[in-house]
């Protein structure tokens, strides 16, 4: 890392997709596998850091409905997972793949619902693992389209 620039997409990185995650992509000890990363937050996550009109809410909406239109489902997930850290709801994903299934097609729109189910699941499954020593679990997901 060798510029401001640079340093401040990675704390953007990482301040909506969290440590672990960064950590798990950048630690290769292969020189062009970080140089690749760099490249990566510096084109991705820099774009973030420039400012303008756009909140860092507003982009996440958008990152989330490019990567669901582009038939991107890793980066949706991933995107939809961060979705807790960037100020998005889960009432707004769901707003948004009905948008991608109008203006991109069902088969687009689809995936991403999949794989939201997946990604709430699993934030599910780690909000009752968290909470087994101090509260009951609850036993199944939220069903009513009103999920934390």
């Amino acid at each position: 890392m060798e510029d401001e620039a640079l340093r401040s997409a990675y704390a953007l990185r990482r301040a909506m997709l969290g440590d672990a995650y960064v950590d798990s992509q950048t630690t290769e000890a292969d020189p062009v596998a970080r140089e690749f990363q760099d490249h990566i937050t510096r084109q991705a996550w820099g774009v973030w850091t420039r400012g303008g009109a756009l909140s860092n809410r507003d982009r996440s909406l958008l990152v989330l409905a490019m990567t669901a239109a582009l038939g991107r489902m890793e980066e949706f997930r991933l995107h939809a997972g961060a979705q807790p850290r960037t100020g998005v709801t889960d009432a707004e994903i769901d707003e948004l793949l009905f948008q991608v299934a109008a203006y991109c097609g069902a088969p687009a729109a689809i995936a991403a619902r999949r794989a939201v189910r997946e990604v709430r699941a699993a934030r599910w499954t780690e909000q009752a693992a968290a909470a087994a020593g101090s509260a009951p679990a609850p036993a199944t997901a939220p069903a009513n389209g009103t999920e934390a």
